[in-house]
């Protein structure tokens, strides 16, 4: 049998009934026992490096890919994202697409042309003569400005003289000439001194144009130089697909709505993967990407969870790569409540309330599949909608809100902006928290490289405000009831999920925390006014776990 470099073999008998039918969908994927045995292994070896104990600690995103050797021997391969320790070359892990630390690389020696002119830029930046420069220009326009009140305020003293001679009605001929002259002298005077100090100020200004326009050309040259280098470097990235064709980032990426690569784009585990077991006719089996350390401040990542691949950089590259294997369908497109029937919770004459299943969208997607919104136009056809007051996620169950009239509708959002209609959801935590019952106020936002997860962002997030308390606790899991006040997307999940929330995500939410059958979390109670009536409505569908 031919030696592979950095293929590993199981260090237990797989069972063959196991195998793989399909190849992992990488963005929805429940991990596959193999999968999940050669996780455990690369999880040995990284408890066992002392070494990378603090940048380990500090987390970070792995890959393992099981394959198929030409001589029908099963094992695996393994990759991190970015670099570890300063390196891209570990004897563990599958090297990268293109080495961006390989000292005699073009891009080494291209970032040390690009780091010279920043040495330029802060040399002139920080040049005595140049700062001396800006000072004398500096205090030259506060002189100006003071020397040109002080003008105004003596030529203004000498008008309400003039004036007041004027008034007083005893001035011969001779004397309205005078003033006038004196008006005009005045007048010129203050001009002449305006235009004398512009002058100096020009003059000056000048003498500093000269070092700042060295130093906007360094940073052209710079920006030139930079934008030059990422190309090259995309074009370096030739990445190989199961049929043998290549491309580089540039042309991968160029129908795509971005139109370039992002940065750091093939440079993540999966990508890595692949390429190197397509370079050594190896088969892909399965994959899988897993975290390892502490959770970053702003995404969710939980020490050994298992997560799909990003969306803003691996998707548009494994749409590529995948090509030539037979890959699992996207569940997520699976049209599974086609036939079901909906069940209607409360109904009257303006609004409809219906029990959403986990697994449904509210409105139509991009790819035609069942929702709320076709169910509902279907039944009732006469009504104006059935308009969608709200949404749940497609994975959330439970209570939504719709109007059977414009006017409805409208009256009902506005209860949803004032935060008037109150709500409350079951879930099942996966896992125990630390306080029974609190408010988390993390604000989220879209995190624009992974698209639909959410993000903590202090700065640009919107306010998220989420009350809770704990209803039961067993060894397993934590039923909780959430009382939401804002309505963010993912609210409830990034708020379970975070390390700064209650760092337990919902069971089953695939994004932030574990895949299960379902995602175990339901929308249970609605209070709100009915817009026509008058009166309060409450609705409750309890959770069906």
């Amino acid at each position: 049998m031919m030696e592979i470099p950095k293929l590993h073999y199981f260090d237990k008998p797989l069972n063959p009934d196991e195998r793989p039918k399909q190849f992992t969908y990488p963005f929805h994927y429940t991990p596959h026992p193999w999968t999940m045995e050669a996780a455990r292994q690369v999880q040995d070896y990284l408890s066992q490096r002392t070494d990378w104990s603090r940048e380990l600690q500090a987390g970070k995103m792995f890959g393992v890919l099981v394959v198929e050797t030409p001589e029908h021997a099963i094992g695996f391969l393994a990759a991190f994202s970015g670099n570890l320790a300063g390196s891209n070359q570990h004897t563990y892990f599958v090297p990268p697409v293109y080495d961006l630390l390989q000292p005699d690389g073009f891009f080494r020696i291209e970032e040390a042309q690009i780091s010279a002119i920043n040495d330029r830029i802060r040399c002139y930046e920080n040049a005595p003569e140049y700062r001396q420069a800006r000072e004398e220009l500096q205090t030259l326009k506060k002189r100006a400005e003071e020397a040109l009140l002080l003008a105004r305020q003596q030529e203004k003293k000498a008008k309400r003289l003039r004036e007041e001679k004027r008034k007083s009605g005893h001035l011969t001929d001779e004397e309205q000439a005078a003033l006038i002259r004196e008006s005009q002298f005045g007048k010129a005077e203050l001009k002449r001194q305006k235009t004398a100090w512009q002058s100096r100020i020009d003059e000056q200004q000048q003498q500093v144009a000269l070092y700042e326009k060295v130093i906007e050309n360094c940073k052209q040259e710079r920006k030139q130089r930079s934008a030059a280098l990422q190309m090259r470097l995309f074009g370096a990235f030739n990445m190989l697909n199961a049929r043998g064709e290549t491309k580089d980032l540039c042309a991968i990426f160029a129908p795509t709505s971005q139109g370039v690569p992002p940065a750091g784009a093939g440079e993540c585990a999966a990508p890595k993967l692949l390429q190197y077991a397509y370079q050594h006719q190896l088969k892909p089996l399965a994959m899988g990407e897993f975290w390892w350390g502490a959770s970053p401040k702003e995404e969710i990542r939980h020490h050994g969870h298992f997560y799909p691949s990003c969306k803003g950089k691996c998707e548009p590259i494994l749409g590529h790569m995948l090509q030539g294997l037979d890959v699992e369908p996207n569940p997520l497109l699976a049209d599974t409540f086609r036939n079901a029937t909906l069940e209607i919770v409360y109904e009257d004459a303006w609004l409809v309330v219906v029990n959403k299943p986990s697994g449904m969208l509210s409105v139509p997607g991009k790819n035609d599949l069942d929702s709320i919104q076709q169910r509902l136009m279907q039944r009732y056809p006469e009504a104006e909608g059935p308009l969608i007051v709200h949404r749940l996620d497609m994975a959330t169950s439970g209570l939504l809100l719709t109007a059977k009239t414009k006017e409805v509708h409208q009256a009902l959002q506005e209860q949803f902006e004032n935060r008037t209609i109150r709500k409350r959801y079951t879930a099942l935590l996966d896992g125990k928290v630390a306080e029974k019952a609190g408010r988390i106020t993390l604000p989220l936002c879209l995190n624009p490289m992974d698209r639909p997860r959410q993000m903590v962002d202090t700065v640009h997030g919107k306010a998220a405000i989420t009350d809770y308390q704990v209803i039961e606790e067993t060894e397993a899991y934590t039923r909780v009831y959430f009382y939401p006040h804002t309505g963010r997307t993912h609210q409830l999940r990034m708020h379970a999920a975070h390390k700064d929330g209650l760092n337990t995500p919902i069971k089953g939410d695939e994004l932030y925390g574990r895949k299960a059958d379902r995602m175990y979390l339901h929308a249970a109670e609605l209070h709100f006014i009915h817009p026509v009536t008058g009166k309060e409505v409450h609705v409750v569908k309890e959770a069906p776990f």
